[in-house]
């Protein structure tokens, strides 16, 4: 099972955190980052991508398995079930995901576009168990999503009434007044 999805930039500040299994409080949430980025960064990139230790705050026996692309660490926090090179993999396809999404990502498009990584990660993980790894899919659902809330929205006619969209949305324009 996955713990736990953090990226971090190469001075340690957090991009995204997912915690799959709870950890309380925000200052030990601070403190799991901190310690998975100093065990991260301090390896070269010449060295394997996984890592077998104790975070306090999940157990002992979890593996820490990660990509560095660019200024970004993208780490995933693992039971001792899951495969090493699935979840190398999984990073992967999550960073393709990304990438065909807001061509060519960056560490802008995390910060300032939070919900539609959000959206694409939730693609690929839900409550720590893997749920989609091609890419196809993956596009295609979040391709379905954008479409559905861009449809959401609705186009006013100029010179349209606020009761004459009411009654366009739900008919009964009498449950829609409001008492300020």
């Amino acid at each position: 099972m996955i713990k736990g999805i953090i990226i971090v930039n190469n001075q340690g500040k957090p991009r995204l955190t997912k915690f799959y299994q709870s950890v309380t409080s925000e200052e030990k949430q601070q403190s799991v980052i901190r310690r998975v980025f100093q065990q991260v960064a301090q390896r070269p990139d010449s060295f394997c991508n996984y890592l077998e230790g104790s975070i306090p705050e999940w157990g002992e026996n979890i593996k820490l398995i990660y990509r560095h692309y660019a200024t970004l660490y993208f780490v995933f926090a693992v039971d001792s079930q899951e495969s090493d090179l699935g979840i190398l993999d999984l990073i992967q396809v999550f960073v393709e995901a990304l990438d065909k999404c807001f061509e060519n990502v960056c560490e802008l498009d995390l910060i300032f576009h939070a919900d539609r990584v959000h959206y694409v990660l939730d693609e690929v993980v839900m409550g720590g168990m893997v749920l989609e790894t091609n890419i196809n899919s993956i596009l295609q659902a979040i391709k379905d999503q954008g479409k559905m809330h861009s449809d959401s929205l609705t186009k006013v006619k100029p010179g349209e009434s606020a009761s004459s969209i009411r009654e366009r949305l739900g008919g009964d324009v009498s449950k829609w007044t409001y008492n300020w």
